[in-house]
């Protein structure tokens, strides 16, 4: 198994050039406050579909374009709680690829319809990421090239632009929070920027596989998807276990009522459409802040991962 390397992230983000939202760095003094330190919000749920996940889904279609040459054959297939597959759908309409997503039924609605305005199929499943895989597998079967949410290398990279991003916009960077699920972004990042800063994660209780995992040294299955961070329901894969087993990512977790005042918190200071996913990171900077392992002089930059949610829920 190869694992992919900094340079590959250089790779992704000359191969993307401008064609992502170089996205805001916003402060708040309100929030400094609240965090015990300095805090820069990268704003991912301002890029383009809703979340970051553009990033990697755009690089591993170029990848696939550029490694098959008048040879292209089928349609791009994945499975996603629905930001990777709105991304997708946008890379395979800009590519000329068409693009199936295997999505589970319960997938909030907005997320449901964002990969459906990009043009991409969706096939229903059952909630599990045993369902998801059992489903695509069956896609596969007709033919298709697999683009896997998270543990591939080209997603890796392209994930990884984003710690790039930040970097060249705040100086003097402590640390680099930010949201786990696959750890497709927080692999990336690690292998952007982990050698200049600390990158830390963070996980809901009820999703926390990855910290299971990353402690126990052993690869473990996902949890039941129950958890509000709909985004973080999926589990470590090879490839991005070993990224950051060999980083020694620490995890914070954090509970449903922490995610949800994290949340509120945000919208009410950032004016910001926040999903609960992009909202983590955030709780668990406040969980750390609590215990006193935060201190007035750090300078954090925490990525808001998304910002996909029905907004009539939150009404």
């Amino acid at each position: 198994m190869s694992l992919p390397t900094h340079n590959d992230v250089l790779a992704a983000q000359a191969r993307l050039g401008t064609d992502v939202h170089r996205t805001p760095v916003l402060t708040s003094t309100a929030l400094d406050a609240v965090a015990g330190c300095s805090v820069f919000f990268k704003c991912e749920n301002m890029q383009r579909t809703g979340s970051f996940k553009i990033r990697g889904a755009l690089h591993a279609a170029r990848c696939y374009l550029a490694d098959n040459t008048g040879s292209t054959s089928g349609p791009l297939v994945t499975h996603s709680s629905g930001n990777h597959g709105a991304a997708l759908a946008l890379a395979g309409r800009e590519c000329g690829l068409d693009v199936v997503v295997v999505i589970p039924e319960n997938a909030p609605q907005i997320k449901k319809a964002n990969i459906a305005r990009y043009g991409a199929e969706l096939v229903f499943c059952g909630p599990t990421i045993a369902d998801r895989e059992a489903a695509v597998a069956n896609e596969l079967k007709k033919g298709g090239h697999l683009v896997p949410p998270y543990n591939d290398n080209r997603v890796i990279a392209g994930q990884g632009t984003l710690a790039l991003e930040t970097m060249s916009q705040v100086a003097n960077l402590d640390e680099l929070w930010l949201p786990v699920g696959g750890g497709g972004m927080a692999s990336g990042c690690v292998l952007a920027v982990g050698e200049q800063m600390r990158v830390r994660g963070a996980e809901p209780e009820l999703a926390d596989d990855a910290w299971e995992s990353l402690t126990t040294g052993i690869l473990v299955g996902p949890r039941p998807p129950v958890t509000v961070a709909d985004g973080l329901r999926g589990a470590l894969g090879d490839i991005t276990f070993a990224v950051l087993h060999n980083y020694a990512l620490t995890i914070e977790r954090v509970s449903e009522a922490q995610i949800i005042a994290a949340q509120q918190l945000l919208m009410e200071c950032l004016k910001l459409v926040v999903e609960p996913s992009g909202a983590v990171s955030f709780a668990a900077l406040l969980a750390a802040k609590d215990r006193g392992e935060v201190s007035s002089h750090q300078r954090v930059a925490l990525v808001i991962s998304g910002g996909n949610m029905d907004l009539r829920l939150a009404s």
